[in-house]
């Protein structure tokens, strides 16, 4: 029964990885097609042209492909020429262009990628996507004059210290159209947000736009593992609440949108705690609290990105508020725990832990521990491996002992299975070698199922193990020693997957035969098996796995010099068995009366 319990492990994660390598898109490559440089970098075209031309114009719901007149209108506040403003704190470097007055760059200082700050805002798009914090008016000739028009910056560069700042960029024509954007940032309290105010009038009358984000978001590397895939740009939300029927309902749960999903239903609306597009590592969310809110997803499919005709699908949203933007947070930063929690404390449901969060967190918190005291996460999994196998120490003296006894009771038990094997299943006489097993099994004092049942409830650990080095972007990027630069990636030298399956095959070796010769043959080739899986898992979790065997291999040890060498039983002939049973019964009854 403990092989097959083993033997279900190594299915679920056959189960897994086929999962994740058939159904999980990969996501394309971020810099394999590179934008026309940022908006400044565009060849200027005049905005109010002589001779009326067909632009193509973004539209409320994405995809900007509308043919109307430009507008013929003089500005009265706006810009001279194009150019970018530079924000900056010791966290990130935003670049906003005054054309649209949109985010066009967002740099995460200490996340690298490709020995670079990581770039949220993706730039191997199709030129005519928005770009973050566009404008989207009901009125296309609207829209398209808030995204060429060149705002009026209230700074030409603002450095971020300690106090709140705030980016004002305004805009105002001859026809009593006027835009004012407001962003503010207040790197002390929170890092990775900054709040958006638009205030937009058509002459004494209020409009309320909605904010788009181009579809996508950065920090994503293309490649992929067995176990730790990169998941790309998803919809993301949280705690939604809206009026159905009159009546209000509550949906206080995460919801992670594909195509599928956009496809079936691209519009949701209600109070969130957050809203906007996630990857596996980073996410862009609105804040908008007791604001009602609603959303627009889009799924954006890119022409193929590599020789092998990879596709990515991306994803793209807008935000429309019936009253309006009005001092809404936004979140660019890291999936990171502290942060997100520090942040809001619904955002930690942005990191995708599953139904295993109830363990995962206190591993995470754990795991944090040990890399304060170590100072190095492969360290750090280490320590926490360890002290994991210290408690589950005594689950596992049960299941060895328990299969030790199984061991020793095997001669005895196909005994009787040899005394039956003449028998058909359905004879009932067969159920009496049922009854002698089970009254074997009491007699020695063995439970069938205390060796696999230690082992069952050490499986959730090992689970929620798993999700935690899968999806935790500490690991991203840290290094251990020597050859190992990064634990969110695999083995670049393969060194710990083929040491982590020879440590395997000596827990096999060390583990008490039982079963049919064939289900040992399966077991041990599960040892090649995971070799084989673990080459491409992330180095963190390969090392996990690794300490773990090696640590049950030590406990292994300690419990056969507890328990002694197993006790040896000779199993009488049948025939003698039966000569025993007759001459106990005769002591048993007495000697017979005599006759006369």
């Amino acid at each position: 029964m403990e092989r097959r319990v083993l033997l279900a492990v190594f299915l679920s994660f056959l189960v897994l990885y086929g999962y994740q390598a058939l159904f999980v898109p990969v996501p394309p490559p971020q810099d394999s097609i590179e934008r026309e440089g940022l908006r400044q970098e565009d060849e200027p075209t005049p905005l109010f042209p002589a001779s009326p031309a067909t632009p193509v114009l973004p539209t409320p719901q994405g995809g900007r492909i509308a043919a109307v007149e430009r507008p013929t209108t003089n500005p009265i506040v706006s810009d001279t020429v194009p150019r970018d403003i530079i924000v900056e704190s010791d966290f990130f470097r935003a670049v906003f262009a005054n054309r649209g007055a949109e985010l066009v760059s967002w740099q995460l200082k200490d996340y690298l990628s490709g020995g670079r700050p990581v770039e949220l805002i993706l730039r191997s798009l199709p030129s005519e996507e928005p770009w973050p914090f566009t404008l989207a008016f009901e009125d296309e000739e609207l829209t398209y004059l808030a995204d060429e028009a060149l705002f009026r910056p209230s700074h030409d560069e603002l450095r971020l210290s300690g106090s709140p700042e705030t980016l004002t960029f305004d805009y105002q024509d001859d026809s009593g159209f006027s835009i004012r954007k407001t962003f503010t940032f207040d790197p002390a309290t929170s890092p990775f947000v900054l709040r958006l105010t638009v205030e937009v009038r058509v002459g004494d009358e209020m409009r309320h736009p909605a904010v788009q984000w181009g579809p996508g978001l950065g920090g994503v590397e293309g490649e992929s593992s067995m176990f730790a895939f990169r998941q790309g740009p998803r919809g993301l939300m949280y705690g939604r609440i809206s009026e159905a029927d009159g009546l209000l309902s509550a949906d206080p749960s995460v919801e992670r949108l594909d195509r599928g999903d956009v496809a079936v239903q691209p519009t949701y609306d209600g109070l969130f705690d957050f809203v906007g597009v996630d990857n596996h590592y980073f996410a862009a969310v609105a804040l908008p609290g007791q604001q009602q809110m609603a959303v627009s997803y889009r799924a954006v499919q890119l022409q193929p990105l590599t020789p092998d005709g990879e596709t990515g699908d991306l994803m793209a949203f807008e935000l429309r508020a019936p009253n309006g933007m009005n001092d809404v947070p936004f979140f660019l930063g890291p999936k990171d725990f502290e942060i997100l929690e520090s942040t809001s404390a619904a955002l930690v449901r942005a990191i995708d832990f599953g139904w295993m969060s109830v363990l995962v967190v206190p591993l995470y918190r754990s795991l944090k521990w040990a890399y304060s005291l170590v100072g190095n996460y492969g360290f750090a999994i280490i320590l926490i491996t360890f002290l994991v196998n210290i408690i589950i120490f005594p689950l596992r003296h049960k299941s060895v002992s328990s299969m030790r006894k199984m061991q020793e009771i095997q001669p005895e038990m196909k005994a009787i299975q040899e005394r039956f094997a003449h028998l058909k299943a359905t004879d009932p006489e067969k159920q009496k070698m049922n009854q002698e097993v089970m009254a074997l099994y009491r007699d020695r004092g063995v439970n069938p199922v205390s060796g696999c049942l230690p082992m069952l409830l050490t499986m959730p650990i090992l689970f929620a193990f798993y999700r935690l080095l899968s999806m935790v972007i500490e690991l991203r990027g840290a290094p251990f020693v020597l050859w190992i630069n990064d634990l969110s990636v695999h083995d670049p030298l393969y060194v710990t997957p083929v040491i982590m399956g020879a440590s395997m095959v000596v827990q096999q070796r060390l583990t008490p035969a039982q079963g049919d010769p064939m289900q040992q043959r399966i077991m041990m080739l599960m040892p090649i098996m995971f070799t084989f899986m673990f080459l491409w898992a992330p180095s963190g979790l390969v090392i996990y796995w690794l300490t773990s065997n090696l640590l049950g291999i030590g406990q292994q040890l300690v419990t056969y010099r507890i328990i002694g060498p197993p006790k040896v039983r000779t199993v009488r002939p049948p025939a003698e068995r039966r000569v025993k049973v007759k001459k106990s019964k005769k002591k048993a009854s007495g000697p017979e009366p005599e006759t006369k």
